[in-house]
């Protein structure tokens, strides 16, 4: 049973640390920044074609990003042993999952939200739609992202090569929910002439779905092998 006091208190454990770390959340957004001018850099001066990319760097600059900040939210688990403390305490495995998943999800958006005006500024970005969309989609999206991450930080977390394998387990998972992601972006940038937005953002509600439940179910099995 997943208890909801456990899940809080584990969520606001996490962004209280990585709070008081804000130097970490200053160089993601700042390498999220770097990817979309690598990216920029690669098309050329070319503002048509810049516009017609932009949905894509902004998710793949938030997914690269992404992969150093799961491989934080383990951290300070292995290196203090503090996992089997919380299993002792007792905390349920499945609840620390949610917690970290939620926390992953929050710095993602925290994340996103800052890298999205040099987007803007870059690409010369505009609204087609509503804005708020936008604001869905990017939900969505995180939180598709940040179940999957979740679950490969805590089976990676032990490895001295963390950060190279984790990205090749975690990028492979994600690509349905960052194409969905991507393309809901686009309608919202250029237009949803044939009224797809709605289609795409229930198949990415759907793919949340399935990675939250599925992701939630293997990390019990993950923590205690």
């Amino acid at each position: 049973e997943v208890g909801v006091k456990q899940v809080w208190l584990i969520f606001t454990k996490d962004l209280k640390i990585e709070g008081r770390a804000f130097t970490r959340m200053f160089a993601l957004v700042s390498f999220g920044i770097l990817a979309i001018l690598l990216f920029s850099f690669a098309v050329g001066p070319n503002s048509k074609l810049l516009q017609q990319h932009s949905p894509g760097y902004l998710w793949l600059a938030a997914l690269f990003a992404s992969s150093m900040l799961f491989s934080q939210s383990f951290l300070i688990e292995t290196e203090s042993d503090a996992i089997e403390r919380l299993q002792l305490v007792p905390v349920s495995t499945t609840a620390l999952f949610y917690g970290k998943a939620l926390a992953n999800t929050v710095q993602l958006l925290i994340l996103m939200v800052a890298i999205f005006p040099p987007l803007v500024a870059i690409c010369d970005v505009t609204f087609v739609e509503n804005p708020m969309w936008l604001v869905l989609t990017i939900v969505l999206g995180a939180m598709g992202i940040s179940a999957p991450g979740a679950l490969y930080a805590a089976m990676t977390a032990r490895l001295s090569s963390q950060q190279l394998v984790l990205p090749l387990l975690l990028f492979p998972l994600v690509v349905p929910a960052l194409l969905a992601s991507v393309k809901a972006t686009s309608l919202i940038f250029f237009g949803d002439l044939m009224e797809e937005m709605t289609s795409w953002l229930t198949l990415l509600g759907l793919f949340d779905l399935i990675y939250w439940s599925l992701c939630g179910v293997l990390f019990d099995k993950i923590v205690d092998s």
